[in-house]
């Protein structure tokens, strides 16, 4: 790649607009995906070159998406408008996910879940409780997260789950929440809860199919530990 020259005074095959439309996507590395969405770089340097910075900052793609909005924007070059932009790029992901679930295959085994709620709930720096409303056939409903903060009898809630399982007539449920230190073990709260949330489920005849714990790049499954 041709270093601090503007994109414009690059061979055609190099320019990363060009090369996405010639090759596809996958023929671009982070930094030229990154500069797309970018569009101009910064005084002395092209959007590429741009990109570059910012990721050898934030020291890899997946931080830059998981970075709060404060932090995004401290970075020279970026600001509120690009947060915005790759906010909604990366919720245009998600619901083109959702959307593939609800009619695609159903999410009936663990390994299944679990891709799901990396592409959800992984990089998040918070704590969050969400829940994955099913048909009959296991198909995706609705996803939602539900409550904050670490997870315990005191902030987790089941007739909240009810109440939504009820809204979304829904026929079984798959609860998850994610561990920001990236380590998956659940707690004994974790299983504490797990089994409150099942029995307020059964009094309106909904299952509860699995507690998933979400770390980084691993997840524990309650169900086949044979929690639930």
């Amino acid at each position: 790649m041709l270093p601090r020259m503007a994109i414009r005074d690059w061979p055609l095959d190099e320019r990363p607009r060009e090369k996405l439309l010639a090759r596809g996507a996958g023929a671009l590395t982070d930094a030229e995906l990154l500069a797309i969405l970018l569009r101009s770089g910064i005084a002395g340097g092209s959007a590429v070159d741009l990109a570059k910075d910012i990721l050898k900052n934030f020291s890899s793609l997946r931080k830059l998406i998981a970075a709060d909005r404060q932090k995004f924007c401290s970075q020279s070059g970026l600001g509120l408008a690009r947060f915005a932009e790759l906010q909604a790029a990366l919720e245009i992901s998600r619901r083109q996910l959702t959307e593939c679930l609800r009619t695609g295959p159903a999410l009936s085994t663990p390994r299944a879940t679990q891709d799901f709620l990396f592409s959800q709930i992984r990089d998040l720096e918070h704590e969050v409780f969400c829940c994955i409303y099913l048909d009959n056939r296991h198909r995706l409903i609705h996803f939602a997260e539900l409550f904050r903060g670490t997870i315990d009898g005191a902030s987790v809630h089941p007739r909240e789950i009810v109440k939504q399982a009820l809204q979304q007539n829904c026929a079984a449920v798959i609860v998850a929440h994610n561990h920001p230190s990236g380590i998956a073990e659940p707690s004994r709260a974790d299983e504490l809860i797990t089994l409150k949330i099942k029995e307020a489920l059964a009094l309106v005849d909904i299952r509860l199919l699995d507690h998933i714990v979400v770390g980084d790049g691993v997840a524990v499954s309650l169900a086949e530990r044979g929690l639930i």
